[in-house]
């Protein structure tokens, strides 16, 4: 094993870029997969498997390993069971990370998993709607294990007092990225009539490019980031060298001892509260624009490409507002502005564009800013040594890995065949978050963790 560092190796100008570039790579799952193509895609899918193709749905069922449900609520189910899934694994991968000197190459490793399960939806015809879950599952939970290692970089690379500005920068990168991509995609589905293609040919190539392009731009990193020494927790011992049976050992004794940092615990119940609903609106807002308001892809597809763009402004914008205020007040202000956006979004009249296109702005300049800020000030209660083992546990709700929430939404309309009442289910997320945030005593957690707060929080 390798020998303890006293002092962090902080990073230089270039690896920062390259860490930036994994989450421009990633950022086409979550974006093009995730947010857009696949809920609706699957979802016609299983509708064809359900015989009501075309047709009305309200009573049809399908049944995926002999459990009968709605066709609509596979997507939401599979993003649910996916992360139930990610509990017991990520945080394995975050541990065995914290006690591997070989991170760049984990970090290939899920990357690289992840990115050709998406491209092997290319299969994903007919009424497969079982192989599509299935490559969703593996993809997914391929990704929650990378962004663990990715993020465990962060503390690496960058000091309390520029954490919130690097993690900003990733995201806004992400956010470009991902819009990019989705711009060509876009393209695609206004000219599906000139190639000759349908709009499931569309969704299909659309979602095997994501895979391409995540496997493609995640070389970057792999070359500009470099390894570095581990950090041992004295009081885990120094392992037998086996990385993965070390791994397991590390993560026990990080459980248990989570009860020393209580405030910590605190924040990350918090966290995977409210972010649960903000990745439940991310991955769903494509099958509410569809199937309650009656939009067409010519409206939703832009609509989606516009919050992209307009989250990456708003990374920096809550970027520049949390280092004038501090990083803790700006959350609680994005989970203020994520409240109303849910009870807009409940009254949004069916079939009309410019409602949605203006919700649409409104997710943008917040959608961003609220996930790194939350990156970068979990990063702040993390002891060193133990970044992997608790990034794992962040995971478990980060980038659309929550369960919670679309749990909600499926029983929500599997009960009452109401997309409305699915959305506004949503609300307790923000609510609820929101005062557990308003709890924590933010700079007291962060010295409890043994680290400096930065001068504003």
């Amino acid at each position: 094993m390798s020998v303890v560092e006293e002092t962090p190796q902080l990073s230089t100008r270039r690896e920062r870029v390259g860490w930036y570039f994994y989450d421009w790579a990633n950022s086409a799952f979550s974006t093009t997969v995730v947010t857009v193509f696949l809920g609706p895609y699957l979802t016609s899918i299983a509708e064809r498997a359900a015989g009501c193709d075309g047709a009305a749905c309200d009573d049809a069922v399908i049944r995926p390993l002999g459990v009968a449900i709605a066709p609509g609520a596979l997507f939401p189910y599979t993003v649910s069971l996916s992360v139930l899934l990610t509990v017991f694994v990520l945080p394995v991968v975050g541990a065995v990370a914290d006690r591997s000197p070989r991170k760049k190459q984990l970090l290939a490793l899920f990357a690289y998993v992840g990115a050709a399960a998406t491209a092997a939806m290319l299969l994903l015809t007919g009424d497969r709607y079982l192989l599509g879950a299935a490559l969703f599952l593996l993809a997914n939970i391929a990704f929650g294990a990378s962004v663990v290692v990715y993020n465990s970089f962060l503390p690496q690379i960058a000091d309390e007092e520029d954490r919130d500005r690097v993690s900003s920068f990733g995201w806004a990168f992400g956010y470009l990225g991902g819009g990019l991509l989705l711009l060509l995609n876009v393209v695609a589905v206004l000219m599906k009539d000139s190639l000759g293609l349908s709009t499931g040919d569309v969704a299909r190539y659309s979602i095997v490019s994501a895979g391409l392009w995540w496997a493609g731009f995640t070389t970057i990193p792999l070359l500009r980031l470099r390894n570095r020494p581990v950090v041992l927790d004295p009081s885990v011992g120094a392992g037998t060298g086996a990385v993965l049976a070390d791994g397991f050992r590390q993560l026990w004794h990080t459980l248990k001892s989570l009860k020393a940092f209580p405030l910590t615990l605190f924040f990350l119940v918090a966290y995977l509260v409210y972010n649960d609903g903000i990745q439940t609106v991310i991955a769903l807002a494509s099958q509410y624009g569809t199937k309650e308001l009656g939009l067409s892809d010519d409206v939703l597809v832009p609509t989606i490409l516009m919050v992209q763009f307009l989250a990456f402004a708003g990374a920096l914008l809550l970027g520049w507002t949390a280092k004038r205020i501090g990083a803790w007040k700006t959350l609680l202000l994005s989970l203020v502005l994520w409240t109303v956006i849910i009870l807009i979004a409940y009254f949004l009249p069916a079939g009309r564009a410019v409602p949605f296109v203006a919700l649409g702005g409104g997710i943008g300049l917040v959608l961003g800013g609220s996930q790194a800020l939350s990156r970068s000030l979990f990063s702040q209660l993390i002891p060193r040594g133990k970044e992997g083992e608790y990034f794992g546990l962040y995971e478990i709700s980060d980038k659309g890995t929550s369960w919670l929430g679309p749990l909600l939404f499926g029983l929500a309309y599997d009960t009452t065949r109401s997309y409305r009442v699915a959305i506004i289910s949503l609300l307790v997320f923000f609510v609820v978050g929101f005062f557990a945030l308003l709890a924590v005593p933010i700079r007291r957690a962060v010295e409890q963790a043994g680290n400096t707060p930065p001068a504003r929080l």
